[in-house]
């Protein structure tokens, strides 16, 4: 491609060379002689010094480039056209009609001296261009050099002996001699074979070889104009000498682009290059990867100089992704950065260009506002966010329902240094949480809190291995029977100090540190013992529901690990029912497979919550489960909302339908339990009928209990 836009470059040239040359060959008798026979010496030396300049020329910027490029194939061009001016200088002054030197000027000499360099300049460059390009050191020029001066000065001891030793190549009136045509013509044969040569080899620059090869057609139109005139006043001469010279113009360029121009153009090429790495580097060292929003470097370097300003006040909102771990458990790595990505695109498009918007770890977003005059400007952008993530998020083929905690900081009201305004937001992020709106504006009291559920955290993992955890049982009844069928498992934290903390407060510490795996096989080996020692006490038929967590479900281990428990505890797989939620079976493949290895191992499978997490009631076909359990949220607004108890009755259609077994959480009314069993709802399980309990306390309580609820029938 290269080639081809040199040659475009140069055609005109080529077109004006050629029509000259038609000229010149049709109108050879018009043109004989027409600058003056007195003025054609002083135009052949004029033409001669120009060929001399530029054969020096390259002679000298070969020699001058060497030290930088290191190049063997520059040096030896250099050396080349060194010989080559030398031997025009010789030639110049034994043409025809030029003052005495060391002889009188004849045809003789002068053409030998022509023909000599006419032939090496061929076989020098096939030579340079066949020998393997290398590096050289510097030094080697002046031998180099000193070669091809000496190779002149031979020609010149040969040519210039008093008796002539070669035969004569011109013969005024008569023209050129066979031997000189023969000769030129061997000049063109090895310019063609060097034109071959360099168009197969791939050795050198495009552009490079496409110099030589103009210079090369060049030399060989001259060759054609040298070898059919007549005498020195032919025009065809002068042309001769005018081909010669525009080659070496071109040899010339060939020289320069491949050692000036090229690497010119490399070093401009390789700055621009640098630039956008530059650019570059900076997007990624001031960008998020994931999202391509501003990251922490960047966000820090903006706080700086908002907080330098002093007299505004600016609104830090840390945003994070609510349930986002129990995404990761479930569906993985690329699901999660999908809903991130999501998040972002949400998140740019829905506020205004001039909100700035940056990306922490994870989950977490940071937004800054600019010059907050009130408050309601934080609450109104905060709802617009809320607002925008109401609508689920497609994510292959899940639909997701994400929410996100936003705590918010302003300086200068909670902090004067970046660290601590990020912290402050942080902590009003984690408290958000626990609101309604799921905004939540930093106070100073909620830094305590944060300090105790630090220090909650350093004590849970403490809690398991000093017996600080314990289950209690609550009863699940049969709506048919009255009877206890079955108990769940419930786990409860007594601390040392703060008494008996909340599920809903450990639980979620536990999920995020990964101590729920060890907790929940403690419970689940701790609840498969009891129920068996329940069944030696004369109660054979109890079954014990157990909750997994979405870290257990997802452990490669867990069939394994159910399996040692019940061969440990001597509890036959039927009494174990494992309860999972909906947010773990967004990855149907995973969820079958594991569910169906489950069910090989002999237990039951229950779905908890149903109802409220992620899954589509279509997949509950392909699910191999045995319960539905109903939130107790449904069950809390049966007698006081219609859409409430329309929903319950069509789930319980839909799991009678597909033979499920329905339990109903949270009954702690007797309307409730009523309103359920005329729905023919299988079990319930509730504070009406018996709250979690200490084994021994239900064991001393079971059959009272089930006097109570066979009344409620």
């Amino acid at each position: 491609m290269e080639n081809l836009e040199v040659l475009k470059k140069h055609r005109l040239n080529l077109v004006f060379l050629l029509l000259l040359l038609s000229l010149v060959l049709v109108f050879n008798q018009q043109f004989y002689g027409i600058f003056g026979q007195k003025n054609y010496v002083a135009i052949h030396l004029m033409m001669e010094i120009l060929i001399i300049i530029a054969s020096f020329s390259i002679a000298i910027q070969a020699w001058l480039i060497v030290p930088y490029i290191l190049s063997n194939r520059r040096m030896y061009i250099g050396a080349l056209f060194l010989s080559l001016g030398l031997t025009e200088i010789i030639h110049t002054l034994s043409y025809k009609g030029m003052p005495f030197f060391i002889e009188e000027s004849s045809p003789y000499s002068a053409t030998w001296f022509y023909i000599i360099g006419r032939l090496t300049l061929p076989v020098g460059l096939l030579i340079i261009y066949i020998l393997k390009p290398k590096k050289v050191s510097p030094a080697k020029r002046w031998s180099t050099y000193g070669f091809a001066t000496l190779y002149v000065a031979i020609w010149i001891l040969l040519i210039f002996q008093p008796t002539h030793l070669l035969p004569s190549l011109f013969i005024d009136g008569v023209g050129t001699t066979v031997l000189k045509k023969s000769l030129q013509f061997i000049a063109v044969l090895l310019q063609i074979i060097l034109i071959v040569y360099l168009r197969i080899n791939r050795n050198s620059s495009p552009i490079e070889k496409t110099m030589i090869i103009i210079g090369s057609i060049f030399l060989i139109l001259g060759d054609i104009m040298f070898t059919t005139y007549v005498n020195v006043y032919d025009i065809r001469n002068f042309i001769g000498h005018v081909l010669q010279l525009l080659s070496y113009h071109y040899f010339l360029k060939a020289l320069y682009y491949s050692s000036v121009e090229e690497p010119f153009k490399l070093l401009v090429e390789t700055k621009a290059k640098l630039e956008n790495s530059k650019e570059s580097l900076h997007h990624t060292a001031y960008h998020d990867e994931l999202t391509g929003l501003p990251n922490l470097r960047f966000l820090n370097e903006l706080l700086t100089s908002e907080i330098e300003k002093k007299d505004t006040k600016t609104a830090i909102l840390m945003l994070k992704i609510n349930r986002l771990k129990a995404i990761y458990d479930s569906i993985g790595t690329t699901f999660t950065d999908k809903v991130i990505q999501e998040v972002a695109i949400r998140l740019r498009e829905s506020l205004p260009r001039e909100i700035f918007i940056s990306r922490l770890n994870g989950g977490e977003f940071t937004i800054i506002l600019h010059e907050v005059k009130e408050q309601e400007e934080i609450v109104r952008v905060c709802n617009k966010i809320h607002q925008m993530m109401k609508m689920q998020f497609q994510i292959q083929h899940f639909q997701l329902k994400v929410t996100l905690n936003i705590g918010i900081s302003i300086f200068p009201d909670h902090g004067n240094s970046i660290e601590e305004l990020l912290k402050h937001a942080q902590v009003a992020m984690r408290k958000a949480q626990q609101e309604v709106e799921r905004y939540l504006f930093y106070q100073p009291k909620m830094e305590q809190h944060l300090e105790e559920r630090i220090m909650l955290e350093h004590d849970l993992h403490n809690a398991l291995k000093n017996g600080e955890l314990f289950l209690e049982y609550q009863p699940q009844f049969n709506v048919s029977t009255g009877k206890i069928d079955a108990v769940e498992a419930l786990v409860r934290w007594q601390h040392p100090k703060k008494g008996v903390i909340s599920p809903a407060t450990f639980i979620p510490m536990a999920e995020e540190t990964g101590l729920i795996v060890p907790i929940g096989e403690w419970v689940l080996e701790t609840a498969c013992r009891q129920t068996k020692e329940w069944h030696d006490q004369g109660m054979p038929n109890l079954c014990v529901a157990v909750n997994l967590s979405i870290r257990q479900f997802f452990q490669h281990n867990l069939v394994n690990t159910i399996k040692d428990i019940l061969r440990k505890t001597n509890l036959s797989p039927d009494y174990l029912e494992l309860e999972i939620t909906e947010s773990m079976t967004m990855d149907t493949k995973h969820t079958i497979e594991t569910l169906e290895s489950l069910k090989g191992v002999g237990v039951k499978i229950a779905i908890d919550d149903f109802g409220t997490g992620y899954s589509s009631l279509s997949y509950l076909k392909d699910f191999p489960i045995d319960c539905l359990k109903i939130d107790r949220a449904f069950v809390q607004n049966i007698q006081s909302n219609d859409q409430e108890a329309v929903l319950i009755s069509m789930i319980i259609s839909l799991a009678k339908h597909l033979n499920l077994k329905i339990i109903a959480e949270g009954v702690e009314k007797i309307d409730q339990f009523a309103f359920l069993a005329q729905l023919n709802v299988d079990y319930i399980q509730g504070y009406l009928c018996g709250k979690p309990m200490h084994p021994e306390e239900l064991s001393v309580k079971f059959e009272e209990l089930q006097k109570r609820v066979y009344n409620y029938i």
